[in-house]
């Protein structure tokens, strides 16, 4: 990616062995999850079948570059997978996977914004061809072979160019009632040389320039920012983006995945969790203790407590779901519990809801 013409040879070999590097790296981390979470369950997310296309893309990359000639095909398309690992950075900070999704979820809304524009174009265009499609093609001036209004194509390329403010002005004056605009004489034959320019090129150019510029563009940023700020604030409320830091606190207690984790360390796995799932480093040991009893997880022979059980034991407590209210409601409390998932989820197996309830 950092190449350039007549660099040195030593330069060119570093840049090689950083690729093979990097793509060996890669490849090593694609087989170890290969053989950990098997090929069925590796491909279910997305983003390990994102690693797996360039990990394959980049070590097609190299074998082009080592077996093929000058003389033969340029496999330059391949390289496009060195640019493509930095993606990755984008599946580790939540609040980049924030902004990711906040992009991601504009483009619902930003279709509605691209059909404005659309309208907007279309009118400017068809009034642009009426107005000052008449005008003679001069390559001195802003009207001129690539840039006119005789067509509609040509003018919806003037308009966009206008729409990016390069020279719009100039544009505006070359399509004003100026004594140096002059008519084609193919569309307007006329004895004697008449002027096709308009002074409504003044409010026309304008119009168009404060509609595209300060309204239409910042129609996208409005709509960016209305769904950054509504999910970010919605980020507070418990929901399936929580999971993955349970998913990775537990994962350090329980390193063989049995799903159980002793119970003298429970404690300090959901104080490390932040709230609203979990309780978060400044709670106090005391309160922890006593909000931990309160949800009433089930405990295994072994002194252990079960991964779904406390997933769901969390869940139930953040959110109030059938909580006990006072002595002797515990078990009318679980009962009703075990109703609501076995109408919810009717082939919940009785093991299970031991297991959770």
């Amino acid at each position: 990616m950092m190449q350039y013409f007549n660099e040195p040879k030593l330069y060119t070999r570093v840049l090689d062995g950083f690729n093979i590097g990097f793509t060996s790296v890669f490849l090593l981390e694609c087989i170890l999850k290969l053989f950990a979470f098997k090929p069925k369950n590796y491909f279910l997310d997305r983003w390990n079948l994102f690693d797996f296309v360039v990990v394959i893309g980049s070590v097609v990359d190299i074998t082009m570059n080592e077996v093929s000639s000058e003389q033969m095909f340029a496999f330059g398309f391949f390289r496009l997978f060195r640019a493509l690992r930095l993606v990755k950075l984008l599946n580790q900070g939540s609040g980049i996977k924030t902004l990711l999704w906040t992009f991601l979820k504009s483009f619902q809304a930003l279709p509605y914004v691209g059909l404005l524009i659309i309208m907007t174009f279309f009118i400017y265009a068809v009034v642009g061809m009426q107005m000052f499609g008449r005008i003679a093609v001069d390559d001195d001036t802003q009207i001129n072979r690539n840039n006119n209004f005789q067509t509609f194509p040509q003018s919806l390329m003037v308009l966009f160019r206008s729409a990016t403010g390069e020279n719009w002005q100039l544009i505006m004056l070359a399509c004003s009632n100026s004594p140096d605009v002059k008519c084609d004489a193919k569309a307007y034959p006329k004895e004697d040389d008449g002027l096709c320019g308009s002074p409504f090129a003044f409010f026309y150019f304008v119009s168009f320039v404060i509609i595209c510029s300060f309204l239409i563009i910042n129609l996208f940023v409005a709509v960016i920012m209305d769904n950054f700020d509504y999910l970010t604030r919605d980020w507070s409320i418990l929901g399936p983006h929580h999971l993955d830091e349970f998913v990775r606190v537990w994962s350090e207690y329980d390193p063989e995945a049995s799903g159980c984790v002793k119970h003298l360390d429970i404690v300090t796995v959901l104080k490390r969790i932040a709230p609203p799932l979990g309780f978060g480093k400044f709670c106090p040991h005391r309160e922890a203790c006593k909000r931990l009893v309160s949800m009433n997880m089930p405990l295994n022979r072994d002194g252990t407590v079960n991964f779904n059980a406390t997933l769901f034991g969390l869940v139930r407590t953040s959110l109030n779901i059938k909580r006990p209210e006072g002595k002797g409601s515990l078990e009318k409390a679980n009962e009703e519990m075990r109703a609501i998932i076995m109408k919810v989820w009717p082939k919940t197996s009785p093991e299970f809801l031991d297991t959770i309830v």
